[in-house]
């Protein structure tokens, strides 16, 4: 089975508020070993979460040894203050108190940096972000500063132009990534990012209700014909299914992943789908990981 490259244990897959607040005090230990159990039977033995602000995803990093899973986590995921985030960590002002977090971040034993540079999508109307994101210079001063700290860096992004920004700046892992296009999917394909594409927060959404099916169901299609493009000219591709956001339960989220991901590059792909998933997680395993430098 594969691992699970993109997760947020303190999520449910149901409630968010709700989720979060049984940890706001300390982190629940009962709610985080029961997500650690639903990756087990699922037969997951590697998670990178997300992060967040009240310390779950290091507490279940901590816990996840006894139930047979290597773990990663940012600590907490970095978003510039007034901007998209808050779900999943802590604000930064100025470029002072960036590096500030990474080295709080650091200290605490990061396994990378997440950090994030757009908004999420608005799925009842296609093309359409909650904010476009930072500008091409502050993601490249986020990224640089934590490689220049010694770490590799996971970013939240959707949108082209902060998609082409990160790339430039060498961002180790894209998440999410919506509604790239064709020239920056081929810059992507060039280079050595690992693009985690995440189908299953918008594809688990059709039939729901909460949406139109016809805005889901096209973003959905606008994401698996980019994979598909950025997969026949060799990208990296990363299988993480954003375990614990609405409609997406840990354990069952990766299997619906992996589907959609089928799904986009076609069946007759999918031994070549399958090794390139397991070299990216690989690299994941080995170069996202707390060490001395």
């Amino acid at each position: 089975m594969f691992g699970e490259c993109h997760a947020h244990v303190i999520m449910d897959g149901k409630n968010y508020k709700a989720a979060v607040a049984i940890h706001k005090e300390k982190p629940d230990e009962g709610a985080i070993r029961e997500h650690l159990t639903a990756w087990q039977q699922a037969g997951i033995t590697f998670v990178r979460d997300g992060g967040d602000a009240y310390g779950v995803s290091e507490r279940a990093r901590e816990l996840a040894g006894e139930y047979g899973i290597d773990y990663r986590s940012p600590i907490f995921a970095i978003h510039k203050r007034g901007h998209y985030g808050g779900i999943v960590g802590l604000p930064y002002d100025d470029h002072q108190g960036y590096r500030d977090l990474v080295k709080t971040a650091k200290l605490r034993g990061a396994d990378f940096v997440k950090i994030m540079i757009s908004g999420i999508m608005e799925f009842d109307t296609f093309g359409k972000l909650t904010e476009e994101g930072l500008e091409a210079d502050e993601i490249a001063y986020l990224i640089g500063t934590a490689h220049d700290a010694g770490l590799r860096v996971m970013a939240h992004g959707n949108g082209d132009a902060v998609a082409q920004a990160a790339l430039n700046a060498g961002v180790d892992t894209l998440e999410h990534g919506n509604y790239m296009e064709e020239e920056t999917l081929c810059q992507l394909a060039e280079s050595e990012t690992i693009w985690v594409p995440t189908f299953s927060p918008i594809g688990n959404l059709v039939g729901c209700g909460r949406f139109p099916d016809e805005q889901v169901r096209a973003i959905l299609k606008r994401q698996q014909e980019a994979v598909q493009f950025a997969f026949e000219r060799g990208a990296r591709i990363g299988l993480g299914s954003d375990s614990g956001a609405y409609l997406v339960s840990h354990g069952q989220g990766l299997m619906d992943e992996y589907a959609f991901m089928k799904e986009a590059v076609g069946r007759e792909n999918v031994g070549a789908l399958d090794r390139r998933l397991a070299e990216s997680e690989k690299w994941i395993r080995k170069e996202m990981k707390a060490r001395k430098v």
